[in-house]
């Protein structure tokens, strides 16, 4: 009998808090669908810029999957690797093909390649015959998969520990009473949400720090920019976290209630943030990624990392993570309303 209680007590429990109940069923579902949505996405067609190259190998780029192929000289193909607008130039050199890889993305260098040799294989070629010579303009042939997304993990690492350790840490303050007593002062409300972002942002300058000097020292990162450039946009990026799970905390009446933001939150920028190319999702689905402020962040350090441009090139998703942040920090102002009343 004590035990079916027992039971009978959780079973209510559960039923009264349907955020719970939303978090058990509807959740799982959610990524499982983001999931599938991002793995089963289409392959990558590269945009390809040619040079003096036989009419023969452009038709068998085209039939290999090439999104486009453009005629270009080497130096607009450069202009426009650094606009985005191509993945690799290839023309001959001494009678032998020349490419020239935008270098980037792995994935993408890999479906250059297969496109290329499709191509080398219709025209009647051997394998050994007319070996391409391959440069790179961004990064190395050492370029590694983790290089590519360590970026990203660097940038998620630091969003997601700070959004947990901030959002607890801000609700603490409000469930054990210290809040309250403050707000009960003279004080304003952005004067509280100032401090409070002010304290905690101290400690997460040391932990992006620590981040930073971790994956490129100990894990020997590929780092082609400035280290304290990248320093400050990983520390831009941690206070938008910041702000945001002070925010959401305000929302939440213990810490199980806030831990239930992760799967809803956090886990879908993830698939949004780089890892995966964007470019092969449907379009639809691409706009997700434009709401999520990891997206930028992630961007900003993987051009800063990879092609090593600096903060004035880097101007738009930086201005945009500070505009995440911006309204984060008034959305929190407003949201002491509930609290008190000036």
């Amino acid at each position: 009998m004590n035990i079916m209680a027992i039971v009978r007590r959780i079973i209510r429990q559960f039923f009264r808090d349907k955020r719970s109940m939303g978090l058990m069923f509807i959740a799982p579902l959610l990524v499982l669908t983001l999931v599938w949505l991002v793995l089963d996405g289409d392959d990558y067609e590269p945009v390809i810029a040619v040079e003096g190259v036989l009419p023969a190998l452009v038709d068998g780029l085209e039939d290999a999957g090439a999104r486009e192929i453009i005629e270009m000289t080497e130096q607009e193909a450069r202009d426009a690797f650094e606009q985005g607008e191509a993945d690799a130039y290839i023309s001959l050199k001494d009678g032998r093909p020349y490419i020239l890889l935008e270098g980037s993305e792995p994935s993408v260098n890999t479906a250059v390649m297969k496109v290329f040799q499709e191509a080398r294989k219709g025209m009647n070629i051997g394998p050994g015959q007319m070996e391409p010579l391959i440069k790179y303009y961004y990064g190395s042939p050492d370029l590694n998969l983790f290089d590519r997304v360590g970026s990203v993990l660097i940038g998620f690492f630091v969003f997601f520990f700070v959004f947990i350790i901030g959002g607890i840490s801000f609700l603490r303050e409000r469930t054990q009473g210290t809040l309250e007593k403050l707000l009960s002062t003279p004080i304003k409300r952005w004067e509280i949400v100032t401090g409070y972002l002010i304290g905690f942002g101290l400690f997460t300058i040391v932990q992006s720090f620590i981040i930073v000097i971790f994956s490129l020292y100990v894990f020997d990162m590929y780092m082609a920019g400035d280290f304290w450039q990248l320093l400050l946009v990983t520390f831009l990026l941690a206070v938008t976290a910041l702000s945001l799970a002070t925010l959401l905390s305000a929302f939440a009446n213990n810490e199980f209630q806030f831990m239930q933001f992760i799967p809803v939150v956090i886990v879908p920028q993830v698939f949004f943030s780089g890892i995966f190319p964007l470019e092969t999702l449907a379009e639809w689905l691409q706009w997700i990624s434009y709401i999520m402020p990891l997206t930028y962040g992630a961007e900003a350090l993987q051009q800063m990392m990879i092609k090593g441009v600096n903060l004035s090139e880097a101007w738009m998703e930086i201005m945009i993570l500070i505009v995440f942040a911006l309204a984060f920090y008034l959305l929190n102002i407003q949201a002491l309303k509930k609290h008190r009343r000036l």
